[in-house]
Formats: C-alpha cells, sequence, structure tokens
C-alpha cells in the first residue's frame, strides 16, 4: 500500500512539473522563477567546425563574453560583450559591446572568430592539447586572433609563432566539439 501511495505521489509529481504553464504572469512580476533564453541579435547557423572553448559543456557563449570584433578595432583593446548583441555562430553565441561590430562580424565571422575556437594556441600547437584561452592573453598574426592560457605560456609560443601556428593547424581538425569535457 504504502508503495502504491508513494508511486500516485511520484507520478503527479512528475505530471504536475512536465504540465505546460498556462497561466502567465501578470506583467511586471518579478517573482517569476522561469529564466529566459535572450533573445538573438542574429543566428548565421553552421555546425562546429571543430571544439570552441567554453565554461561549461553545456554553456554556448564563445570567448568568455568577449567581442571578438574589439581586438580588431580602435586600441584593439578587448571589451566585454551585451547580451543584446549576440550572434550564434555554428551553435556557439559570441557577444559584441554594440551593433556596429555585431554587423561587422555577421559579414565575415570566420575572419573575427578566434583560431582554435579560443583555446590555448601554444597548447594546441605545442602538445595537441586543448587548455583554455584567457581572452585577455592575445595575438593578431596574420589577421587572425589567437589566445593563450597564460602570460607565461604566451612567452613560450611568442618563440615560434610561425612553427606553433603550423602545428596547431594540423592539430585542431582533429579534436571533436565535446572532447574537453567529460562528464
Amino acid at each position: 500500500m504504502k508503495k502504491s501511495i508513494f508511486a500516485l505521489a511520484l507520478m503527479a509529481s512528475v505530471a504536475a512539473c512536465g504540465a505546460p504553464v498556462t497561466d502567465a504572469a501578470p506583467a511586471g512580476d518579478v517573482a517569476s522563477t522561469e529564466t529566459a533564453t535572450p533573445a538573438l541579435f542574429a543566428d548565421l547557423g553552421g555546425e562546429p567546425t571543430g571544439p570552441v572553448y567554453r565554461k561549461a559543456k553545456a554553456d554556448t557563449l564563445a570567448v568568455s563574453g568577449f567581442d571578438v570584433v574589439s581586438y580588431f578595432t580602435g586600441e584593439g583593446v578587448p571589451v566585454e560583450g551585451s547580451e543584446e548583441f549576440t550572434v550564434r555562430y555554428e551553435g556557439y553565441d559570441y557577444r559584441f559591446a554594440n551593433e556596429d561590430n555585431a554587423k561587422t562580424f555577421i559579414e565575415d565571422p570566420a575572419k573575427y572568430a578566434p583560431a582554435y575556437g579560443g583555446y590555448c594556441a601554444w597548447a594546441i600547437g605545442a602538445n595537441d592539447g586543448l587548455a583554455p584561452g584567457d581572452p585577455q592573453i592575445y595575438k593578431i598574426v596574420d589577421g587572425k586572433l589567437y589566445l593563450n592560457f597564460s602570460e607565461d605560456v604566451a612567452t613560450r609560443w611568442n618563440k615560434d609563432v610561425p612553427g606553433f601556428i603550423a602545428k596547431g593547424d594540423a592539430n585542431y581538425p582533429g579534436h571533436s566539439a565535446d572532447e574537453h569535457y567529460q562528464d
């Protein structure tokens, strides 16, 4: 009898949790606990061509939310992007500080997306490994953005940039999109 009551209670809980919401919260009601997915400024579609570094496997935010166009404009100082100007490219979300930068990215996303999906350029070149790239430790080489794990690692990378790029270009395509993240 206890098992039957427990089973009924469990089924009722599952049904209640999975039921569609029929009553919308009144306008201005801040008591809602539902997480809203930010609207995209643009969705360029496409499938991932390789792994893109993000903080968690389920996360889609690329380059820790930094505006990748900002590396190439003005003073070349990276700035954080805004949710308002989020562009999805190959399944990942890139944020931009303003509408102009978002539009610039839309025109040629491959030009601005970081090499090796934002993973450390030295690690992929030297060790065929995936290590997080720090958006504030970067170098632009031949119009392409490369990130490194730390200042110390960037110093090692700078000793043979062309060699590490050649090795990285050969190594990166062999990695799968979720390889870095083990459940």
